[in-house]
């Protein structure tokens, strides 16, 4: 196979989309060389991959109700980084928005195959997408700068506590400071 990269399928699916685009459902990725310059990543079935141009900004460990529930895990790892640099290659997403915990409205897309999250969105900060850490091909890029509503913390798992810590959102905390 050409293209960006090749893939070796575990039980040899491979579905036909509208338009001809051949798109890979339970493969597992054997090499991937993303553009020079950009980052790249996907969910755990290959289904959806994307790049996205540029470096990744800083990363927040949020320890909200909503983002335990969404990875299964103590708290949720987001990457900041510019929506209009990131460009899914292969695939789609399917979004659920709800109000979370902030009162903010929050759009949280995922892998329709296998269900792994990808990308946050929030009109607050519509220049933004929240990529999940666990998503980039190379997690080494992660660089987190704070960790975020640690007043609902899980007491059995603890982060660098040198980090930056809000006990809400980091909106919460410059909502206050402005009134």
């Amino acid at each position: 196979m050409g293209g960006k990269f090749r893939l070796r399928t575990l039980c040899g699916f491979i579905r036909q989309t509208v338009g001809g685009s051949v798109n890979y459902c339970w493969a597992k990725k054997e090499q991937y060389r993303p553009m020079k310059g950009t980052f790249s990543g996907g969910c755990l079935c290959g289904y959806v991959r994307y790049e996205h141009a540029g470096d990744p900004g800083g990363a927040n460990y949020c320890h909200c109700p909503d983002c335990r529930r969404t990875t299964g895990s103590a708290f949720s790892i987001a990457v900041c980084a510019r929506v209009d640099a990131l460009r899914i290659v292969s695939g789609h997403v399917k979004a659920y928005t709800k109000i979370a915990d902030s009162g903010n409205e929050i759009t949280r897309e995922f892998c329709p195959e296998c269900g792994s999250p990808l990308f946050t969105r929030s009109p607050v900060h519509p220049e933004s997408v929240y990529i999940k850490a666990g998503s980039l091909d190379d997690p080494a890029l992660v660089k987190p700068i704070c960790q975020i509503w640690t007043e609902m913390a899980v007491p059995w798992a603890r982060i660098d506590e040198r980090l930056t810590t809000y006990p809400k959102g980091r909106l919460t905390a410059a909502k206050k400071k402005s009134q």
